[in-house]
């Protein structure tokens, strides 16, 4: 398995022979409103040109339709007749935007000898679930590769967990920035991560969606810092720059 982050939640993942493309988002620097008042958004340009990120591409996640997760110029750059897979109630509008093969994922689906399995996520707790609408993230399993818990954008909270303890996934891709929506918790912070690394000692967890948009308050100095002083090893955590590719082999 190896793993590219590219910017923010977009990650391209090559697995079992194939490669597939999540949470597309390709806006310039600066170019989206600020979430806070603060810069506009994104805070950093792409490492790499949309054609080479998309090149090779075989399949398209979407986890939500948030704009730092599916943005306009994914809509357009994206190829339309790429099979796209997303969480239900997003497919008409996905499809309204000119994509002819899009499937919701109401439970699990194997698609070339990867099984693709759809997680709950909550992105935020209590009045602010309602503001930022539902959320999926993803399991993927095949033979011969690890075992890919992809949290999306959520926090840490029971049913996380629970998949977490049930499932024992090799590798979990966590969302770390420690965004706010006013005064609310909406994706994972530093001590998040650091427990999320507590409760999976069998996994590495790669701690991505940093660095990258205005609400956000842990950087990955932060998050480092945070491990050390939980003692957590930087093979443990990796902490990812945009455009690094991580390489992955099964642990069990």
């Amino acid at each position: 398995m190896k793993i590219r982050l590219i910017r923010n939640a977009t990650l391209k993942l090559d697995y079992a022979g194939r490669t597939i493309l999540i949470d597309p988002y390709f806006a310039p620097r600066h170019s989206l409103p600020s979430y806070t008042g603060k810069s506009k958004n994104p805070l950093v340009e792409l490492r790499l040109p949309v054609d080479e990120i998309l090149s090779g591409v075989d399949l398209v996640i979407i986890s939500h339709l948030h704009s730092d997760h599916f943005d306009s110029v994914a809509k357009e750059r994206v190829p339309k007749t790429l099979p796209i897979l997303c969480q239900p109630g997003d497919e008409e509008k996905i499809r309204a935007a000119g994509f002819a093969d899009v499937t919701p994922l109401t439970d699990d689906i194997t698609w070339n000898g990867i099984t693709i399995t759809r997680r709950e996520g909550s992105h935020g707790l209590g009045p602010v679930q309602e503001a930022m609408g539902s959320v999926m993230g993803i399991s993927v399993e095949a033979v011969g590769e690890p075992h890919l818990y992809w949290l999306g954008d959520t926090v840490l909270y029971p049913p996380v967990l629970e998949v977490i303890e049930r499932t024992q996934p090799d590798v979990i891709v966590s969302h770390s920035c420690g965004a706010y929506w006013g005064k609310d918790l909406i994706v994972m912070d530093a001590a998040e991560t650091v427990a999320l690394c507590e409760a999976a000692p069998f996994a590495t967890v790669i701690a991505t969606h940093m660095e990258a948009l205005d609400h956000a308050t842990v950087s990955r100095s932060d998050l480092r810092a945070a491990a050390d002083d939980a003692a957590i090893a930087p093979s443990r955590m990796i902490i990812p720059a945009d455009g690094e590719e991580i390489i992955l082999t099964a642990a069990r």
